[in-house]
């Protein structure tokens, strides 16, 4: 299975029935396509709309209907427009349960960079900065390495997003918990061991007394 798919299963066992979610660009969409049977959500874009359905039929596109990424999407029966500023209200006023966003860098005290790297073009921080202040809970979801490269770090050495809260950080090695005391490894992907584990992570983990294999 594609690593992005597998992430993309286990972020979608975090949701709840009657969650208010956001989902980031890139990966954190495909989540989307994987929510339980039996569990209702309601999709936010910040760009002005709750109720995010499934993505249109190849030639049945809306161009005036488009996510905070600007790809083409639905809107379920129910499903509501609005402006930004109300949109930005309901984030900051925290009534969004779960947000799930990529990440350059997510470190042991739960800070995010994942809007820029120095000295590249980038669009701006979109949402980023608001959603992750404001939303319950906060889920990085992300491969664990980039071309080799540690991503979970000690200490993130890019501009952040925000500090100290991230909550879990889901990748195709295992799910993570930030916790006051460190990053607690949850459950682990059989297919790698713990010390594979810990050596595609610069940040020291804690291996969970109760560690259990990653279901999708």
């Amino acid at each position: 299975m594609d690593k992005k798919e597998f992430i993309a299963r286990r972020v979608a066992k975090e949701l709840k029935d009657g969650d208010v979610v956001n989902l980031g660009i890139g990966l954190p969409t495909m989540v989307a396509n994987h929510v339980p049977e039996g569990i209702n959500v309601y999709f936010q874009s910040e760009n002005g709309f709750i109720g995010l359905g499934p993505a249109p039929e190849e030639g049945n596109e809306d161009p005036y209907i488009v996510n905070a990424g600007a790809q083409c999407v639905t809107i379920l029966p129910g499903g509501a427009f609005f402006d930004s500023s109300t949109s930005f209200g309901i984030i900051r006023g925290g009534h969004v349960d779960i947000t799930v966003l990529g990440a350059l860098q997510v470190d042991e005290k739960g800070n995010l960079a994942n809007w820029m790297i120095p000295g590249k073009m980038v669009p701006g921080m979109g949402g980023a900065m608001d959603l992750v202040t404001g939303a319950k809970k906060v889920i990085v979801a992300m491969e664990h390495t980039v071309k080799g490269n540690h991503k979970i770090l000690k200490e993130c050495n890019l501009p952040l997003t925000a500090a100290g809260e991230v909550n879990l950080i889901i990748t195709e090695m295992g799910v993570i918990e930030v916790t006051d005391k460190g990053l607690v490894l949850k459950e682990i992907n059989p297919e790698y061991t713990i010390e594979e584990v810990q050596a595609a992570t610069e940040a020291e983990l804690i291996i969970d007394e109760n560690l259990k294999k990653m279901e999708i």
